[in-house]
């Protein structure tokens, strides 16, 4: 009873923080939005001093998120695929346009407009109207992507699932269900029953559908044009909150007991050691979000570092652009090759190392040995990853 009780406190706790959290963000941006101007006109002297290759601006236009899918530029205009742009303001209320009507922060539509990449209330003047508020509900490219992820995810699991309906278990897979059978299976030997032991049956829903949805995703961002969604800090702390709350509802009484209790050790040192117990249990997903946002941006960085390499070794010299572009398109192809790679990897290792958490989180229980004998499996391991 006591260990329930535990378990919603520590998640309303941690609900409010990032109540908190979200809040002091959203003012944040409201305030850099309200002091952002609109954007100057552009003399001819300024746009041949800025002719060279804004290497910056297109690093952080791959990486960040945008309100339009940008493919390339055919003779100085872009070719892109708009998305739906919902906006609510308490001034203005609701609104509902294409990104295309903003040409790309060039126009004022509505009362509206792209500045720094983000779409604010402007005056007549093209300056940030500091009066009105504005809350961006819209489709961008990493919630379309997503939508997308998600679909095709349902997809798989749906026509697997028939498959096994139509053919039975005991006759030979065909097809997808050939495909991914596989990895599905070396989920719940590799990382299912090894961490989870008897209970493994009850979680393989989330972690299949965890790994999946990095996968995917992972894979759709190495796509030309596509977003990297795995890279967005959003996206990953979404996934560490939710498998916290995983973790916390899978705890027991012995689990809390040495968290704020800890056996055979001197009193002075349990003062000690029960805050960094407690915050161990918010740093293990903590590390989950920061692994995967770090190695999934960090890639993406490369290759369009790679790229760009291209294109500013020609605005030096025409001939060291030619001779550079040979060894670049190399090291982006194997990098390429290893982003492949590791898209499978990091799916893998935040399935796993989610599994591990949960499997600390109720050990200690008295389990059934010859129920674990029986399915081959072992004791989680208490050593933390």
């Amino acid at each position: 009873m006591r260990s329930n009780r535990m378990k919603f406190l520590l998640a309303a706790a941690f609900s409010v923080f990032f109540s908190i959290f979200s809040t002091f963000a959203i003012a944040q941006n409201n305030g850099h939005e309200q002091v952002a101007e609109g954007p100057q006109p552009v003399h001819e002297s300024e746009t041949e001093e800025t002719k060279g290759v804004d290497a910056g601006g297109i690093l952080m236009g791959h990486i960040l998120d945008a309100h339009e899918y940008h493919f390339a530029d055919i003779n100085g205009h872009p070719v892109t695929l708009p998305l739906p742009v919902i906006l609510y303001s308490p001034q203005k209320g609701f609104s509902f346009f294409m990104s295309s009507k903003l040409e790309h922060g060039h126009t004022v539509y509505n009362g509206y407009q792209i500045i720094d990449n983000k779409i604010v209330a402007v005056k007549e003047a093209g300056v940030a109207d500091e009066s009105i508020q504005v809350y961006d509900l819209s489709i961008t490219r990493n919630v379309a992507q997503m939508l997308v992820s998600m679909i095709i995810l349902i997809w798989l699991f749906i026509s697997i699932a028939n498959s096994y309906k139509k053919r039975g278990i005991h006759s030979a897979p065909k097809g997808m269900q050939n495909a991914l059978e596989p990895v599905i299976t070396f989920i719940r030997d590799e990382v299912g029953k090894v961490n989870l032991g008897h209970k493994y049956e009850k979680y393989m829903p989330y972690l299949l559908t965890v790994f999946f949805f990095i996968l995917i995703n992972a894979l759709m961002g190495l796509l030309p044009g596509s977003a990297n969604v795995t890279g967005n800090i959003a996206f990953t702390l979404v996934l560490g909150v939710i498998s916290l709350l995983v973790i916390i509802f899978s705890t027991n009484t012995h689990f809390w007991g040495h968290i704020f209790w800890p056996p055979g050790v001197p009193f002075l040192v349990k003062l000690i050691l029960i805050p960094v117990e407690l915050l161990g249990v918010f740093i293990k997903p903590a590390a989950l979000i920061i692994r995967l946002f770090a190695n999934m941006v960090g890639g993406h960085m490369i290759i369009t570092c790679l790229l760009l390499m291209i294109f500013i070794f020609a605005s030096i010299n025409t001939f060291a652009g030619i001779g550079f572009s040979p060894v670049s398109i190399a090291f982006t192809v194997f990098i390429y090759l290893i982003e492949l790679l590791v898209a499978f990897i990091q799916a893998f290792i935040f399935t796993n190392l989610t599994a591990v958490f949960i499997g600390q989180a109720f050990e200690g229980e008295h389990h059934d040995d010859e129920h674990q004998a029986d399915l081959g499996v072992q004791h989680p391991n208490p050593v933390i990853v």
